[in-house]
Parts: structure tokens; C-alpha cells; sequence
């Protein structure tokens, strides 16, 4: 199936809402010009201000070691008796055993002992709480019993807080399975479990930093939670959370970190989850600007303040492979699973060399652990089908299942994109952009939301953008359907056209689902249009397969029309293109020295980059120049002046920059369209 990367109108991305020429711009020359700010849900904008650790609340470790070195001076017979009027004789001899050995000084490689097994769960709470009460230098966990219906209690020595060398035991020598510290009591009641902190991060995708602070503390990526996940190709500030880790220790590893730093620590009661976010703040550098005329610019500028744009879910949303999303998400709906799995796993076109050299051998030998040892380890997709593969040979149904949730949803989520991308673009083109007409739908004004533009869980919830890259996930906010009956959105009749009380402002869409309703005018037809034209019913499954069945979804609204919030712009003169035009969070944290700016323009302050070396700070990979040819163009330019545009604004969490940069420049956002521009500015640079 030949197919290329998408580009904007293969995915309904056709229209503007204002009539205003463009001009040219570059978007993300570097990384550092894409800088992003989660917004938390009071509307604060999360920066980071300090690497510092605060004082810990209390030396929990040491006063835990303190307290289990003087309990085990100590006789335990009354306890262990106690403890058989509880448990039993076998379990009370076993616990015996287990806790001579510990007192004889034989804790040293003490495998944990495991109890009887139990099916009733008010029981082993309260062989839990017995522990905590009478054996604080042991710890209990709940792992699976022999069947089904039962469950079993581990007993461990505990660490004290800390990861000692003695207890760091190989998994293989747990028996497969991780311990579960939630019933430690090394940790102080008053004191919130989770440690929440801000991550900045350089040119790295949230997944693969928090992969590489997992590493360094031991811990798996599951113990970090997070709102929503940043663009690689930025610089981002966020939220993350993470379980009973110590603010110190954390603090500890900006030493070591490369383009990432954590601070901000405070510790909360409970973990972040996706969606926890009202959107993003963001901080855009256009650069090689060139108009007809610097008013062009600032007639675009203000028009994007007042006017908006159309709310297009972006390119990323679509992948940026040659294999489109939104297709394998249509594969789905159709039931299609064998078709699925092969755009998934078959060769494409315009990949790096290792995933070529994996997925060709792949096709023509079917070797999976030849595969598997070749498979880069993002591609999170390939790898989980084909583990599949080993265990279920030729179930590709299963082998899709194997995918994590939030990325197999994607699939399908990324087909109710494409739908609404092209319903929105019917409804500019037949009815404009600057009034409402009957048909149209609206948020309702008696649920007013400032940000309407959210998606229900099942279609927002989702935590990929372009996780089609196994890299980069995007942050969608959800907002529930309420109740039937109760739908917050409602069709316009002529009377609420004559009435005045709504603009093209309130004006929504549906996402396909069996709780939505259509626009009462032609703009319906084009999701059934669209769909009819790929085989597949949006009344109608074909399978019984819940997840990929948009008949099972109950679907939602967003916003056609966008505006940024708190929108700031200014025009920028600059003599050196490699050199940083807006401060990120650690430039102002480490108070770099100013770069040198051109005088008597329109300037602000900025800042070198932050180790002072500016060959040691790569260009964004979207330039794909070497670290020679960039530094030889910019010392070769330095007495030419150029002109940059930054923006400042706010967008909820569903809403994409891209495309609000796109409304401004009237060109593609795509990454080999700005790619090419850049190359043209390099190469005239060399010249």
C-alpha cells in the first residue's frame, strides 16, 4: 500500500478564518523557540523557579534504621502469639522462623517469607494493620495466591526508605513480581505520599526524560504521573508527580541530568492523572521573517488576537510517518485487524535506517526475537504486537490488545479527528467564519465554559499526539457527557439567529460517538459522507469490539473557533540565528548573561545559552544541519539583520499552537515544509 507522510488538506486541514495575506516564517529553526507551560486547573502557568530541595520534614530513614536496630534487641514471643490466635499455627511458625533469622543477624540475602492463602480481604487488612503495629521493621504486600480466588501476603524486611544494596534484590529473586511499598510504614503519616515536581526538559519528549529519572532512582515509569505530556522539539516546564520519593534525592540528580531539570518539590496527597490541566502557555519564536511590508506582520498578529483560528486538530495528531493514523483507525473500525497489524508493522517510507533495516526483516523472515533484537525500544507499538506474536502466533486481534491502551485508542481517536477536521473546513467554507447561521450548534449558555473545546474522556483523555512516533503524546482534556436528556449543546433555529445571543464564537462540532447530535444543515452530511467513503458506519458496528467500535463511544463537542488567551506578540531584529531570542525557565533561574542585540530596535532581553557554549546547544532536529555548518553560517552572518516575531498565548489543552501559527502564517505547519525553509535560509547563508 503506497502511501506518503500526510499532509494538512489530506486530513481536513483546508481553511482560514480571516482573508489576511501570510508572509514567511520559520517555525522551530531551533528547539529552544517552541517553549511550552503546562497551566494547571487554577490557572496558574507551572514554571520552574528552583532546583532547591526544601528541609525534609523529618530524617525518616535513619530514625526507621534507629528504630529497627532497638527492636530486634527484643523477644517477640508474645507478638508471634498474638499473631497464631490471628493467623494460625503454620503461618505464626513460619513468621517465627523468619524473624529468628532476621534477630540472628541473617537478614543478608533473607528471601521474603509468603503467608497461607486467603480469600477473605477483611481478614488480611487486618494482618496488614498487625504488622504496622507490631512488626515495624517488616513490610506486607498482597501478591496472587495459588487460583483465582485467592490472595496471599509477603513479608519482607524493610529498607528503612532507602534502597540499601542488601535489599535491592533482582526481580527474578521475588519471584517475578515488584513489591508493593504502599504498606511500608517508613513513610510519615503526615506527610502527603506523592512528591510533586516541576520538569524542565530540552528536546526531549516527557516519556523518555522520566525514563531516564526512573533509571537513576531504580523505579519503574508507572510511578510517575503526569497531566499531559510536551512536544519533543521544545523547551517545557510540567507537573509530575511520583510515589514516596524524597525531594532530596531528586534534587540530587540535576548534576547529573542532561537536558532536563526537576524542582518546585512539594509533597501532595494524591498523584497527577492525564487531563489534570487547563492548557498549555505558550512562548513561539518565528524566525527569517520576510513580508511585503512590516504592517502585514502586525495586521496578521492583531487579527490572530481578535479573530482566532479554526480549532484543526494539528498534523501530529496524524503521525509523521507514511502510514497516516487515521487509517489504521479506519482499519479498526472495519474489523480489519490483520490490515491493521501490517500498517503498523510493514516498511515505510522516510524512517531512520535501524527501524528499516528492522521492519524489512521482519516482512521477509518473520524472525520475532531477530525482530525484537533489531525493533528500536520507543516503538512501543511494533514491539507489543510482535511480543504477542510469540505468545498468541496469528491472533491479531489479541496482538492489537497487546498495544497499551492510551495508544491503541489513538487509532481511532485519530479517525474521529479526521472527521471533524473536514467538517469544520465544510462549515467555513459554506457558511464562513464570522456569523452563525441556522443548523448550526452551539455550547449551550446555560453550561458556559470558557473552554469548550474539550472532547470527552474517551475521545481527549488519550495521551498521544504523535505517539505514532512512540515518542511524543499530546495532552487532550476531557469533559464528560452529562446525562441523557441533559446535552450541552444545542441546534439554532431562526429565532436564536435573531435573537443575538450567540457568535461564531459558540459555534461546536461533534465528535462521532452514539450520544452526539449533528448540525441540522449539509455540514452532517460529511461525516457520513466521509465515512461511507471508507467503508464504515457511525450508526453501525460491524464487530463486536467495543474499544475500536465508534458506536460504543459516546463522543463529544469541540470548538470550531479559537482564541488564544493572554496573547502577547513583538517584533524582533537579530544579527546571529543560532543565539536564543526567549528566555526559558532555567535561563532565568541561572541568570545568563544577555545576548547581544541589535540597538535601537524593537528588542527584549535574552539570554546565551545556559552552559554559555552556544556549540554544545544542538539545533532542533527539524534542521538536520551538522553542528559545523551551523555555527560557520552564523559567524558568516553576523552583520546581517533579520527579523523574528514572538508570541506569548494561552490555549486549552485540546487546542494545537501549530495551528494557531499556521492562521498567521497562511502556510503548511508541517516539519518537511519548515525544514525546507530552513535549508533555503542556510544555504543563503553559505553563499
Amino acid at each position: 500500500m503506497a502511501m506518503k507522510t500526510p499532509e494538512e488538506s489530506d486530513v481536513g486541514i483546508a481553511c482560514y478564518i480571516s482573508d489576511l495575506p501570510g508572509f514567511r516564517g520559520i517555525l522551530k529553526q531551533r528547539y529552544a523557540d517552541f517553549i511550552v507551560n503546562e497551566v494547571d486547573l487554577e490557572g496558574n502557568v507551572v514554571r520552574l523557579t528552583t532546583l532547591e530541595a526544601p528541609p525534609e520534614p523529618v530524617n525518616v530513614a535513619e530514625k526507621n534504621e534507629t528504630n529497627a536496630s532497638d527492636q530486634l534487641k527484643r523477644s517477640y514471643d508474645a507478638e508471634i502469639e498474638s499473631f497464631r490466635s490471628l493467623a494460625g499455627d503454620s503461618d505464626a511458625d513460619l513468621l517465627q522462623s523468619f524473624i529468628a533469622q532476621i534477630t540472628s543477624g541473617a537478614e543478608d540475602g533473607l528471601s521474603p517469607i509468603v503467608l497461607s492463602p486467603n480469600s477473605d480481604k477483611i481478614h488480611r487488612t487486618a494482618i496488614h494493620n498487625y504488622f504496622k503495629e507490631k512488626f515495624k521493621f517488616l513490610v506486607t504486600d498482597t501478591i496472587d495466591g495459588p487460583d483465582a480466588s485467592t490472595k496471599c501476603i509477603r513479608v519482607r524486611v524493610s529498607s528503612g526508605g532507602q534502597s540499601k544494596g542488601k535489599m535491592s534484590k533482582k526481580r527474578k529473586e521475588r519471584g517475578g513480581k515488584p513489591f508493593d511499598s504502599r504498606g511500608s510504614s517508613s513513610w510519615p503519616e503526615h506527610v502527603g505520599k506523592f512528591l510533586r515536581f516541576h520538569l524542565y526538559k530540552e528536546n526531549k519528549d516527557t516519556q523518555e526524560a522520566l525514563g531516564v529519572i526512573g533509571k537513576m532512582l531504580g523505579i519503574q515509569s508507572r510511578s510517575f504521573g503526569f497531566a499531559g505530556t510536551k512536544d519533543k522539539r521544545a523547551v517545557s516546564t510540567q507537573r509530575v508527580t511520583v510515589f514516596k520519593q524524597y525531594a532530596s534525592k531528586l534534587a540530587s540528580l540535576n548534576e547529573k541530568l542532561i537536558g532536563i531539570k526537576v524542582g518546585d518539590f512539594c509533597y501532595v496527597k494524591d498523584g497527577l492523572v492525564l487531563g489534570q490541566l487547563l492548557g498549555n502557555r505558550f512562548t513561539v519564536t518565528l524566525r527569517g521573517v520576510i513580508a511585503d511590508s512590516e504592517d502585514t506582520i502586525k495586521a496578521a498578529a492583531d487579527a490572530l488576537g481578535k479573530r482566532g483560528f479554526i480549532n484543526y486538530f494539528g498534523l501530529q495528531r496524524f503521525g509523521s510517518g507514511s502510514v497516516p493514523t487515521h487509517n489504521i483507525g479506519a482499519a479498526l473500525l472495519r474489523g480489519e485487524w490483520k490490515t491493521a497489524v501490517s500498517m503498523i508493522l510493514d516498511p515505510r517510507e522516510g524512517e531512520k535506517d535501524v527501524i528499516a533495516i528492522a521492519r524489512e526483516y521482519y516482512k521477509e523472515s518473520k524472525d520475532i526475537d531477530g525482530t525484537l533484537s533489531r525493533m528500536p525500544r520507543h516503538l512501543v507499538a511494533e514491539r507489543a504486537v510482535l511480543q504477542s506474536f510469540k505468545k498468541f502466533p496469528g491472533n491479531y486481534l489479541q496482538a492489537l490488545k497487546a498495544i497499551p491502551r492510551t495508544l491503541r485508542m489513538m487509532y481511532v481517536h485519530s479517525y474521529q479527528s479526521y472527521l471533524w477536521n473536514h467538517a469544520a473546513s465544510a462549515r467555513v467554507q459554506k457558511y464562513g467564519s464570522d456569523q452563525v447561521v441556522v443548523g448550526d450548534m452551539v455550547h449551550h449558555q446555560e453550561h458556559d465554559d470558557e473552554n469548550v473545546a474539550e472532547v470527552v474522556s474517551e475521545c481527549g483523555n488519550d495521551d498521544s499526539s504523535d505517539a505514532f512516533d512512540h515518542v511524543h503524546l499530546d495532552e487532550t482534556s476531557g469533559m464528560d457527557l452529562p446525562a441523557e436528556g441533559h446535552s450541552p449543546v444545542k441546534v439554532l433555529t431562526s429565532e436564536d439567529i435573531a435573537s443575538g445571543r450567540y457568535s461564531f464564537d459558540d459555534i461546536v462540532l461533534p465528535m462521532p460517538g452514539s450520544r452526539v447530535i449533528y448540525p441540522n444543515n449539509d455540514v452532517a452530511d460529511i461525516y457520513h459522507d466521509l465515512a461511507k467513503k471508507d467503508s464504515i458506519s457511525l450508526t453501525e458496528s460491524v464487530h463486536n469490539v467495543k474499544e475500536f467500535s465508534i458506536t460504543s463511544m459516546t463522543g463529544g463537542y469541540r470548538r470550531v473557533f479559537q482564541k488564544p488567551m493572554d496573547y502577547e506578540w513583538e517584533m524582533l531584529r537579530y544579527s546571529d540565528y543560532s543565539v536564543p531570542l526567549a528566555e526559558t525557565d532555567l535561563d532565568k533561574i541561572t541568570k545568563s548573561k544577555p545576548l547581544r542585540l541589535v540597538e535601537g530596535n524593537e528588542c527584549v532581553k535574552g539570554k546565551d545559552f545556559v552552559n554559555g557554549n552556544k556549540e554544545n546547544d544542538p539545533l532542533d532536529s527539524v534542521i538536520s544541519l551538522t553542528r559545523e555548518n551551523s555555527v560557520n553560517a552564523s559567524i558568516s552572518d553576523r552583520d546581517e539583520i533579520h527579523m523574528a516575531l514572538k508570541l506569548a498565548f494561552t490555549l486549552p489543552s485540546s487546542s494545537y499552537a501549530t495551528m494557531a501559527i499556521r492562521e498567521l502564517l497562511k502556510t503548511s505547519t508541517s516539519v518537511a515544509f519548515h525544514k525546507t525553509l530552513n535549508q533555503e535560509t542556510c544555504s543563503s547563508l553559505q553563499t
